[in-house]
């Protein structure tokens, strides 16, 4: 049974849940029981056992709100905005309403991708982070206006509602209308990002915001309100989200991009009045007993775990069990960490060459996917680190010229699966840790545009793909999954990480660890990060065993050893329920019941 096919029960249970609700009515938790865990460092987490639903996202407030959501009657996609809400409250550096979303839906019968990726805007044009002939330096680009694309979240969440919400669009903004006014507590990890980032102090809202008069970086624990934003949400929860794109709303934007006293951008109220959301079918490949469903593009997170996972098919990799390190700790062995590696090299060669927009570029989908052409490349893996991997040649291909497009880190994940068996995997950014720091009526802004290539041409003359065009939407590493049972169809797990372009390693060593090592989702999370996006082989610093380390140099493996913070959530079916998963690396939880 396919993951189309829609189950009797599953049918009932989804019919049964369009009745008409009781109104919701939101209380406020008490925080000192929510407080995250510490911004750096390891959290061990156990994981969360829910029976009948289960909501797993990256700050307690979040998931309290989505569990609030659903016991009121609400669905998967109903709880998910209430927890993107709070998120844009309590975790500005990372989502909002001022970035973008892709937003993966299961309803019973079919998974469909809400694409709310944010647009070039009108006047953009392929010169826009080029000066004196030369790509610009990066945070040149990212800091004021010109890095501001037309944010997409607001109508994503709108037409996801729309097409699968049971509770009033308006109570949902309840929680975090609720938080801004009442007030929320700093976390650990928030206060950290304030005290460190060069850049989000010379806005003058931000700098109110976030710092304290003197100049000095608000604390952990310091009670915020933010007045301004409950406005903001106040407007959307009763007009709906034109408000957001047109009037009042959109001029505050609109003028923000366009007056930054040293990078202004070009971004238009034509630019906001003609966004819309894009509704597409999931991209699915099957490994092993699974059938693995994510985001077609500009999404390149699923076309890449689908290569890695078609070269390591023939590689029986449950037998590379993970090792005990000295800690006690398990992680994946250097033979698994190679063959992993040394797939993501060969994916990530063909990302960086076909992969962008699909409504503006004809990326080879099907050929990047065939299985003979992924045996081929397979074939190039040997005993020894390939290095650096060449770009293939896919069926269908177009020739195109190298990117090196750099993608930065800052992003949440959401997964929910409510008690009717209704699921969602979304994936929210502003890109950059608080965007373009431009901070309107509350909330940051993107700065989604430079995840664009800056340079419209590689060195052979020929054209990137992923190039800045006008309307297009930026290539995103953004891997919301849901995985089914190939054999009976049920939906087993919902997973996603933030992360940039490490995003796909990330969740390519978690599916490694449930799909082959038998491990469940917390354990998989929990394993040391590794992976290569064609670079080096970089492993997780301080949590890899030394011998690990030394068995991938003996295969003539580049080692980097950096953090590699991901910050995966998931949902796991088991024998008892849902079982709902954190990263032990950032101050996400999971709770159902």
């Amino acid at each position: 049974m396919s993951h189309r096919s829609l189950g009797l029960l599953a049918a009932l249970g989804l019919l049964a849940g369009c009745a008409p609700q009781n109104a919701f009515h939101y209380v406020p938790p008490p925080q000192t029981l929510l407080a995250p865990e510490a911004a750096s460092g390891w959290t061990d987490k156990p994981g969360w056992q829910g029976r009948d639903f289960m909501v797993t996202a990256a700050n307690p407030l979040a998931v309290d709100a989505g569990y609030q959501i659903i016991k009121a009657g609400g669905s998967a996609v109903d709880a998910a905005i209430a927890v993107q809400l709070v998120l844009t409250l309590v975790e500005p550096q990372s989502s909002g309403i001022g970035g973008g979303s892709l937003l993966l839906v299961w309803d019973g019968s079919k998974v469909m991708a809400v694409d709310g990726r944010e647009t070039a805007p009108a006047a953009a044009t392929d010169q826009l982070f080029m000066k004196d002939g030369k790509p610009m330096a990066f945070y040149d680009g990212v800091v004021g206006g010109r890095s501001v694309g037309a944010p997409g979240t607001v109508r994503a969440l709108a037409m996801a509602h729309h097409r699968y919400g049971k509770l009033p669009w308006a109570s949902l903004f309840e929680p975090a209308i609720t938080l801004a006014e009442q007030g929320f507590v700093i976390s650990p990890r928030l206060a950290t990002l304030i005290a460190k980032d060069p850049y989000l102090a010379r806005d003058p809202e931000a700098r109110a915001y976030f710092y304290q008069p003197d100049g000095a970086p608000k604390a952990a624990g310091t009670k915020l309100t933010n007045p301004a934003l409950a406005g903001v949400l106040k407007t959307l929860a009763h007009e709906g989200a034109d408000a957001f794109y047109r009037g009042p709303l959109a001029e505050a934007m609109v003028a923000k991009v366009h007056r930054h006293p040293t990078n202004p951008g070009v971004l238009a109220a034509a630019d906001l009045a003609s966004y819309s959301a894009k509704l597409r079918d999931g991209l699915c490949f099957d490994y092993r007993q699974s059938e693995i469903c994510g985001f077609p593009t500009p999404s390149s997170g699923t076309l890449a775990l689908g290569q890695i996972f078609g070269m390591l098919e023939s590689h029986d990799m449950a037998v590379l069990k993970p090792v005990q390190g000295p800690d006690g700790r398990l992680a994946a062995s250097s033979d698994a960490i190679h063959l992993y590696s040394e797939a993501a090299r060969l994916a990530f060669a063909d990302r960086n060459q076909y992969v962008a927009d699909g409504d503006f570029v004809s990326v080879p989908v099907a050929g990047l996917l065939d299985r003979d052409y992924l045996a081929e490349r397979g074939k190039l893996i040997g005993p020894k680190s390939m290095g650096l991997a060449k770009p293939g040649t896919p069926p269908q291909s177009l020739a195109r010229g190298r990117d090196n497009t750099p993608e930065h880190p800052s992003t949440s994940h959401v997964s929910i699966v409510d008690q009717h068996g209704m699921a969602v995997s979304m994936t929210s950014s502003i890109e950059d840790a608080f965007g373009s720091r431009l901070m309107v009526n509350g909330y940051l802004l993107n700065n989604q545009l430079t995840d664009f290539s800056f340079t419209s041409m590689d060195a052979a003359g020929l054209p990137v793909a992923n190039r800045l065009e006008p309307g297009k939407r930026p290539r995103s590493s953004m891997s919301p999954l849901l995985v089914f049972d190939k054999r009976t169809g049920a939906l087993e797990m919902s997973l996603g990480s933030p992360g940039g372009s490490a995003i796909i390693n990330y969740v390519g060593k978690t599916l490694l660890g449930t799909q082959d090592w038998g491990l469940n989702l917390q354990q998989a999370i929990a394993l040391p990060n590794f992976g290569s996006r064609n670079g080096p082989t970089e492993l997780e610093q301080g949590r890899t065993p030394q011998v690990v380390i030394q068995g991938l140099k003996a295969r003539g493996h580049e080692v980097l050893l950096n953090e590699q913070t991901s910050g995966l959530q998931g949902v796991q079916r088991n024998a008892s329920g849902w079982f709902g998963a954190a990263d032990p690396r950032r101050e996400g939880v999971a709770r159902g019941e």
